[in-house]
C-alpha cells in the first residue's frame, strides 16, 4: 500500500508563508502584477491553476491595476505551478494544501525489470570484444571488424537519440521500455542464426538491432527514478538503474571467456559453444520482454515528489520538444557537463572495448583473466555507483561529488597506465578495480547532476544528450586509442585518455551548481515574495503558485 510522502516539499522559504488564496511574487513586483511566465511563452496563456485558467488570474491582476510583468529569459524554464490538492498543507497556512504525494510499492518492480533487461543489453555489447581473438579466428575477419561489433552501439545512438527522446517525452515511459526490451530480444534471436563462419553479416545485423534497443534504454534511469521515487531515494534509484547496465557489462566480461574458450583447432566445438551463449541470451531476453509487457506501468497513481507534481500538472499542449532542446543547449552548466560526461564515459567505453587487447599484449594467453579484470573493473564501479547515489541523497552535494570522483578517476587511470606492464597480473586486478570504482561510479552522478541543473526539462532528453555525447567520444576514443595501441603499445593509448580526462577535470570545475529540482522539493523559492489576493471571481478555491528561481553555488 502506498505510503504518504507529503512531508517532502512542504517547507517554504523562511518568513514567507503562503496565506489562503494568496500568490507569491518575486521581490519588487508591485501588487497587481502577475510574474508567472510559462515555459512556452505568451502563447501558453491558458495554463490552469487548480482548474482556473491563467486568463482569470490575468483578469484579476488587471482589476488590481497593473500590466503583466514577464520573467527574464533565463528564468523562463524555472517557473512552475504547483496546484493545490488533497494532501499536505503548507506550514503556516491552514487551507493552502500542496498536491498529494505518495510512494508506490510497484516502483521496485519497475526498477528491477528495467535493470535486468538493461543488463542483457549491456552483456550483448561487450560479449564480442572481450574474446575478440576468438571471434576474429571464427569469422575470419580483422580485429577492427570485431571492434565495430561494440562500436556500433555507440554509432547507432548518435542519430537515433533525438527521435528516441521525442518518443519518450510524447508517448511515455511504458512504450519506450517495450521498444527497448523488444528490440533487445529480437536482436538476440537473430544472432542465434549467425553461428556459421561465413555469416558475420548476420551477427552484425543482430548486434545493430541490439544497439538500437540501447537507445531506448540508456536514457531511462533518471526518468524512472524521478517518476517513481521520492526525493530521499531518487539518486539511489538512478544509481541502481544504471547498476543493471554495469552488471551486464560485468557479466559480459566474465561469461564469454568461460562459455566460449579459445578452441580454434576445433571449429565445430567452437560453433557449439558460441551457439550456447547466443541461445541462452535469447531465452533470458524473451522472458524479460514478457515481464516488461505485464508489469511495466507508465507512472504511479500519485506523484512521488512535489517536483514531479509540478511537472505532471503541466498540460501536454504546453510542452515543446524543440524548445526543450534549445533550452538545454542555452544552459551553459549543462553544456559543460555534456562535454565532461562524454569524456569520462567515452574513456570508459574505450577501455572496456580494448581491454582484451591491452591485457594480451603483456600477458599472452590470459583471455580468462582479461575477462576477470574487466569484471573486477565493473563490479568495483557498481559499488562506487551505489555509494555515490546514497551520498547524493544524503548530502545533495552534486558538483562537489562529481568533481572529486572525476579527479580520483584521473588518478586511477594514471596508475593503471603505468603499472600495466609490470608483468604482475595481480597488480592489474587491483588498479583495474580502483579505476572502475571511480570511473564507473561517475555515471549516475552525471545523470542526476544533469536533472538538477536542467529541471524542469525532461529527464529523458537531458540523459539522452549525455549518452549521445558519451557515444561520440567513445567512438573517437576507441578508434584513436586502438590505433595508438596497435602502433605504439597500450601505454600510449592510455596516456591519450589521461590527457583528455585532465581536460574534463578543468571543465567540471567551471560548472555552476543550480539545484532547481531539489529547491522545488524542499519548498525554497530563493526569492523574496509578496502575497496578493489571487482568487478567481468564479472559483473560491485557493490558488497556489510556486516559483523556482535560479540558485547558484559555485564549488
Amino acid at each position: 500500500m502506498a505510503r504518504p510522502d507529503d512531508e517532502e516539499g512542504a517547507a517554504m522559504a523562511p518568513g514567507h508563508p503562503l496565506a489562503k488564496g494568496y500568490l507569491p511574487l518575486p521581490r519588487g513586483a508591485p501588487v497587481g502584477k502577475e510574474s508567472v511566465e510559462l515555459q512556452n511563452g505568451p502563447k501558453a496563456g491558458t495554463f490552469p491553476v487548480n482548474g482556473a485558467p491563467r486568463d482569470s488570474l490575468a483578469a484579476a491582476s488587471g482589476v488590481l491595476g497593473g500590466p503583466q510583468t514577464p520573467l527574464a529569459p533565463e528564468e523562463e524554464t524555472q517557473a512552475r505551478l504547483l496546484p493545490a490538492g488533497a494532501g499536505a498543507e503548507t506550514p503556516g497556512a491552514e487551507s493552502s494544501p500542496l498536491p498529494r504525494t505518495a510512494l508506490s510499492p510497484r516502483r521496485f518492480v519497475v526498477l528491477l525489470i528495467f535493470s535486468l533487461y538493461s543488463l542483457v543489453n549491456a552483456f550483448q555489447w561487450i560479449q564480442y570484444s572481450i574474446i575478440s581473438n576468438v571471434f576474429e579466428g571464427f569469422y575470419g575477419v580483422t580485429l577492427l571488424h570485431i571492434d565495430w561489433l561494440s562500436m556500433v552501439y555507440m554509432l547507432a545512438y548518435v542519430p537515433l537519440i533525438f527521435p528516441a527522446t521525442w518518443l519518450l517525452d510524447t508517448r511515455g515511459l511504458r512504450l519506450t521500455a517495450l521498444l527497448g526490451s523488444g528490440l533487445n530480444c529480437l536482436g538476440a534471436w537473430i544472432k542465434c542464426g549467425s553461428v556459421q563462419q561465413h555469416l558475420f553479416w548476420v551477427t552484425m545485423l543482430g548486434q545493430c538491432l541490439c544497439s538500437v534497443a540501447q537507445v531506448f534504454i540508456l536514457g531511462l534511469p533518471s526518468r524512472i527514478a524521478s517518476v517513481w521515487f521520492g526525493p530521499k531515494e531518487v539518486s539511489t534509484a538512478c544509481a541502481t538503474a544504471v547498476l543493471g547496465n554495469q552488471l551486464g557489462t560485468a557479466v559480459g566480461f566474465l561469461l564469454p571467456p568461460v562459455l566460449v574458450p579459445n578452441t580454434q583447432n576445433d571449429t565445430n566445438l567452437l560453433a557449439c559453444n558460441i551457439s550456447t551463449m547466443f541461445y541462452g541470451t535469447s531465452a533470458v531476453a524473451t522472458l524479460l520482454f514478457i515481464l516488461t509487457a505485464i508489469a511495466f506501468k507508465e507512472k504511479p497513481r500519485y506523484p512521488p515528489s512535489q517536483a514531479q507534481a509540478a511537472l505532471q500538472d503541466s498540460p501536454p499542449e504546453e510542452y515543446s520538444y524543440k524548445k526543450s532542446i534549445r533550452n538545454l543547449f542555452k544552459n551553459i552548466p549543462f553544456v559543460l557537463l555534456l562535454i565532461t560526461y562524454g569524456i569520462m564515459t567515452g574513456a570508459f567505453y574505450s577501455v572496456s572495448t580494448l581491454l582484451n587487447q591491452m591485457i594480451l599484449t603483456y600477458y599472452e594467453g590470459e583471455e580468462v583473466n582479461a575477462g576477470r579484470i574487466g569484471l573486477t573493473l565493473v563490479v568495483a564501479g557498481m559499488v562506487g555507483s551505489i555509494l555515490c547515489g546514497l551520498w547524493l541523497d544524503y548530502t545533495k552535494t552534486y558538483k562537489q561529488t562529481t568533481l572529486i570522483v572525476y579527479i580520483l578517476s584521473f588518478i586511477g587511470m594514471v596508475i593503471f597506465t603505468f603499472t600495466l606492464d609490470l608483468r604482475y597480473i595481480i597488480i592489474v586486478f587491483v588498479t583495474g578495480g580502483v579505476l572502475g570504482f571511480f570511473m564507473t561510479g561517475y555515471l549516475p552522478l552525471g545523470f542526476e547532476f544533469a536533472v538538477e541543473i536542467t529541471y524542469p526539462e525532461s529527464e529523458g532528453t537531458s540523459s539522452g544528450l549525455l549518452n549521445a555525447s558519451a557515444q561520440i567520444f567513445g567512438i573517437l576514443f576507441t578508434l584513436a586509442q586502438g590505433k595508438l595501441t596497435s602502433d605504439y603499445g597500450p601505454k600510449a593509448g592510455n596516456i591519450f585518455l589521461c590527457v583528455w580526462m585532465f581536460i574534463g577535470i578543468i571543465l567540471t570545475a567551471l560548472i555552476k551548481s543550480d539545484l532547481r529540482r531539489h529547491n522545488i522539493n524542499i519548498g525554497i523559492t530563493n526569492v523574496d515574495v509578496k502575497a496578493i489576493p489571487a482568487d478567481s471571481p468564479t472559483d473560491q478555491e485557493p490558488k497556489t503558485v510556486m516559483l523556482s528561481k535560479q540558485s547558484e553555488s559555485a564549488f
